[in-house]
C-alpha cells in the first residue's frame, strides 16, 4: 500500500529552497515562467511549447507548456504545464487502466503526473488531474505513479534550466498533494466506469481532480522564512 508521506522533511526543505530559488531568480530577471517557455513570435491555443515536448536526457521525463483558447480556461490563468514520467521508468508497473488506441505502437510512451496552471504572473495556482483521453497516455493507476514520483526530474531537458529546476522541485515539494489528488482522480474514474463503462477513460469529463497552491503557506509550514 502506497504511503500517504512520502517525502522527509529535509527534502521538503530542499525542493522548498530550490523553488524560492529558480522564482526569485525569474523575478530578478523580470523574464517569468511563460517567457522562458513561449517563442518570441506567435503563440498558438493548444499548441505544445517545446514543439517535440521538453525531455530530460537521462530520466525521460518531460513536460510540456500550452495555453487554451479564452473561454475555455479561467481567465485567472494563462497556461499550465502537463508533467510526465516516460514509461520506461515505472518498474514491476501495475496493468494500466487505459492505453492509447495504437497500444505498443503509440508515439508517446508517457505516463502523465498532473498539469500545473499558471497565472498571468507566472505563478503556480493549482495542480489538476486529468482524464486519460487528455494527454493520450498510459494512464496506470493512483498508486503506481504516486510510487514512481521520486523518479520525476526533469533537470536535465535542453530547455531553460530555471524552469527545469522549479519543475523538479514543484513535484518534489507537492508530492503528498499530487498523491491525494491522484487517489481522488482513481475515485472520480471509478464511478464514472461504474456508469460508463470503458468508454469513460475517452470522452468529456476532462479534468477529474484538482489541488489549490497556495506557496506561501506551503513554504512557511515548513520552518522556512
Amino acid at each position: 500500500m502506497t504511503e500517504n508521506k512520502l517525502t522527509s522533511m529535509k527534502g521538503l526543505q530542499q525542493a522548498a529552497h530550490t523553488v524560492i530559488e529558480t522564482v526569485t531568480q525569474m523575478a530578478s530577471e523580470g523574464r517569468p515562467l511563460m517567457q522562458r517557455v513561449l517563442p518570441d513570435g506567435d503563440v498558438h491555443w493548444w499548441a505544445h511549447y517545446p514543439d517535440d515536448d521538453a525531455r530530460d536526457a537521462f530520466t525521460r521525463s518531460r513536460w510540456f507548456y500550452h495555453i487554451h483558447a479564452p473561454g475555455d480556461r479561467d481567465p485567472s490563468e494563462h497556461g499550465h504545464f502537463h508533467l510526465f514520467l516516460h514509461r520506461t521508468q515505472l518498474q514491476d508497473a501495475s496493468e494500466p487502466l487505459g492505453v492509447p488506441a495504437e497500444g505498443e505502437e503509440a508515439a508517446a510512451f508517457v505516463v502523465h503526473v498532473a498539469g500545473l496552471a499558471i497565472n498571468h504572473q507566472g505563478l503556480p495556482t493549482s495542480w489538476f488531474a486529468t482524464n486519460r483521453w487528455v494527454t493520450d497516455e498510459f494512464m496506470y493507476p493512483a498508486s503506481t505513479v504516486i510510487d514512481h514520483l521520486p523518479l520525476y526530474n526533469v533537470d536535465a531537458t535542453e530547455e531553460d534550466t530555471a524552469v527545469n529546476r522549479f519543475l523538479t522541485a514543484m513535484v518534489a515539494l507537492y508530492r503528498d498533494e499530487i498523491a491525494a489528488m491522484l487517489l481522488a482522480r482513481d475515485e472520480a474514474l471509478r464511478l464514472l466506469v461504474d456508469e460508463l463503462g470503458p468508454s469513460a477513460y475517452e470522452t468529456a469529463n476532462d479534468i477529474l481532480a484538482s489541488c489549490p497552491i497556495d506557496l506561501d503557506s506551503k513554504i512557511e509550514s515548513l520552518g522556512i522564512e
